[in-house]
């Protein structure tokens, strides 16, 4: 005989159970992710040999490579398979002691410079640069210390940091001092003169971003933008501590005459970049990250920022860059009443060491534009506010079936969720969550715009995800159209990356266009196939349970968009209570009329799909001429007696 188990222990179990899947999982609702998706099934990770602290990556899109700095190493990483193709070991000496133990290099920054791989690091408080040569043919790999580090790297990788190269000239922001401060803008070095900020024009900064915008129509008044934080100049009690910026200065600038701001940038010019809803005078103030989507004409080029408050919310506001440029070449500035000189402060000059004391006076003195920077876009409120925690933004720009060009965001979350979501117009589509990591949030983030792919890095790994997740969406033409996934399309080989041919929907979000295309004459081939992804799509079982005891039957949920009901044939239809990642339905006891066939559908957007079916039976009665079938019923149905009371506590809440 079967040890009897106590009760108490398998319900304590399950009600654990269900308290975790449900911490994790949102309820069905619009606001939610439609899809949700695990970081198990990416082929692509790369795991550290030890955790790390800090981690800055780098891609040659032109290569296919990717550049990963760690704590003493590089590595050099093919896009496609992940395959690490070289190791640079940056490794501070063992010997050296440093405040808080064995001095290491936590590598901070790494471009392509010059003829080289240009790369920088703590170097035990003591930043400094190298130039990284890989192997080619017989020419084994090679180090060679470059730079000194300073105001490149910081001295501890807590610290503010940001870098940029444009034609041959590297940018940089980084602390002069140990403790962080004496943080400034500079062109570092390159064929260009060095300049730097002065002193007076920021305070407290964190840079956040920088961005070379070219014209090709007019090379030479090509700038650099800059986003970053500051302490706020107004200390009135209503005034925010904090303010977000966005400045620019001129790739031409070589800066004053040696008599006045020699060295000095003679074009910087900062605006209040604004987040928020104006009418209210409420606005998001500390902004996280940048993420420049760039066009043909430089004017529709379009700067997505993302912020968070003081109130645990997160939103994205989008500016154009014709935006920004207006409120530089328009606006008053801030505290400055005589006459605007010629040329207008900010302007880009091809001798910049030419530039007459009034235009160079108003920089000094009143670089801030009076006009807040709003978006023209989206005037009244933020394009997107979220309860989320995003910590991390890139956007690409898709080509779909429909013909149509397709923005879509890519945000990072603090618990290590990636989101993607579909730009429409003033609304936002989430189109899916991909569950990367348990342990910690993102540190780095980078988009291969060119393969479609996404590379994160966490503490303890690396994803390279695939940004075209069709094989979710194959049960059906219906589903690839209800995902609403630009990166896909329905085709004869099912939900598959986006070909012109397919079928997809992204706007209206109809399978009306499914009808149409199976109304088409198919092969016999082609049939098979459908009917073979319909009946893979669906859930089914057969149970053998006895009059009088409770039962539950779940059905797995896919669309968090969709709603959910059970139908029992020939019976009553019933709505669906949701637990988890399953929409359950719970019989008390069973009952005479409870046989037969129940079968959950999901409903979306005017379609209607059977997700699972369970038929019920009740057992055979026993042969009394046969003691070997006398089974006792708790041994039947014990696991269905103790997951159905599992189900009806955590319902309860107890």
């Amino acid at each position: 005989m079967m040890p009897l188990i106590d009760l108490s222990i398998v319900l304590l179990l399950n009600f654990h159970l269900t308290r975790v899947i449900l911490t994790d999982i949102p309820n069905l609702g619009q606001d939610k992710p439609r899809r949700f998706l695990n970081g198990d099934t990416i082929p692509i990770q790369l795991q550290h040999p030890a955790d790390q602290n800090f981690t800055v990556l780098f891609l040659q899109e032109t290569k296919d490579v990717l550049y990963l700095g760690g704590t003493d190493f590089v590595l050099k990483i093919d896009v496609d398979s992940n395959y690490v193709m070289e190791t640079f070991q940056l490794n501070k000496s063992a010997n050296e002691v440093c405040s808080q133990g064995p001095c290491r290099n936590v590598i901070t920054v790494i471009q392509e410079f010059q003829d080289s791989l240009f790369v920088c690091g703590t170097n035990g408080n003591k930043p400094q640069c190298w130039k990284l040569y890989s192997q080619v043919g017989n020419r084994s790999s090679e180090i060679v210390e470059s730079y000194e580090g300073t105001g490149i790297s910081p001295y501890v990788y807590t610290q503010n940091r940001l870098s940029l190269t444009v034609e041959g000239d590297l940018y940089a922001a980084a602390p002069l001092e140990h403790d962080g401060s004496s943080l400034q803008f500079r062109r570092k070095a390159g064929s260009r003169t060095n300049v730097w900020m002065y002193d007076n024009w920021v305070s407290e900064p964190t840079f956040v971003a920088a961005s070379w915008v070219r014209r090709k129509e007019d090379r030479d008044n090509e700038k650099i933008y800059i986003f970053f934080r500051e302490k706020n100049s107004d200390s009135s009690p209503e005034a925010d501590p904090w303010v977000t910026r966005v400045a620019r200065v001129c790739k031409v600038d070589e800066g004053g005459s040696k008599r006045f701001f020699q060295n000095t940038w003679t074009s910087f010019l900062k605006a209040r970049l604004v987040c928020g809803y104006p009418k209210e005078s409420l606005y998001f103030n500390h902004l996280l990250d940048v993420y420049v989507l760039h066009a043909d004409n430089w004017r529709d080029s379009r700067v997505y920022a993302l912020f968070t408050s003081s109130w645990n919310s997160t939103a994205v506001c989008v500016y154009s860059m014709a935006d920004i440029d207006d409120v530089f070449e328009k606006s008053n500035f801030k505290g400055y009443e005589g006459d605007i000189p010629d040329p207008r402060p900010g302007t880009c000059v091809q001798n910049s060491r030419g530039l007459p004391y009034a235009t160079l006076n108003v920089v000094k003195d009143h670089s801030e534009m009076s006009e807040w920077l709003h978006s023209s876009l989206h005037p009244r409120a933020p394009f997107y506010v979220s309860s989320y925690n995003y910590t991390k933004l890139a956007v690409d720009r898709v080509r779909a079936a429909d013909q149509r060009t397709h923005n879509v965001l890519l945000l990072a979350t603090d618990t290590g969720k990636i989101h993607k979501c579909l730009e429409l117009g003033s609304e936002t589509f989430i189109i899916s969550e991909t569950h990367l990591s348990n342990h910690s949030s993102v540190q780095s983030m980078i988009l291969s715009s060119k393969k479609k792919k996404l590379i994160v890095s966490f503490a303890e790994e690396v994803f390279i995800l695939d940004l075209p997740q069709c094989h979710h969406y194959n049960s059906s033409c219906a589903e690839c159209v209800l995902s609403r996934d630009p990166y896909c399309a329905w085709t004869q080989n099912g939900c598959t990356s986006t070909i012109m041919e397919g079928i997809q929907n992204i706007i209206e979000q109809t399978t009306a266009v499914c009808t149409a295309a199976f109304d088409e004459p198919k092969t016999l081939d082609e049939r098979r196939q459908e009917t073979v992804r319909a009946t893979q799509a669906v859930s089914r079982a057969a149970h053998v349970v006895p009059l009088g005891v409770p039962f539950y039957m779940s059905c797995p949920i896919d669309s968090y968009h969709a709603t959910y009901v059970w139908k029992h044939v020939g019976g009553d239809t019933s709505s669906c209570q949701q637990m988890g990642s399953q929409c359950l339905h719970l019989i008390p006891a069973l009952k005479s009329g409870s046989y037969g066939r129940h079968q959950c559908f999901s409903q979306e957007r005017g379609h209607t799909r059977l997700v699972a079916e369970y038929l019920l039976t009740m057992p055979p009665a026993p042969d009394p001429r046969n003691h070997s079938e006398r089974i006792p019923v708790w041994r039947v149905d014990w696991v269905v007696l103790s997951a159905a009371a599992a189900v009806v506590v955590a319902w309860r809440g107890d």
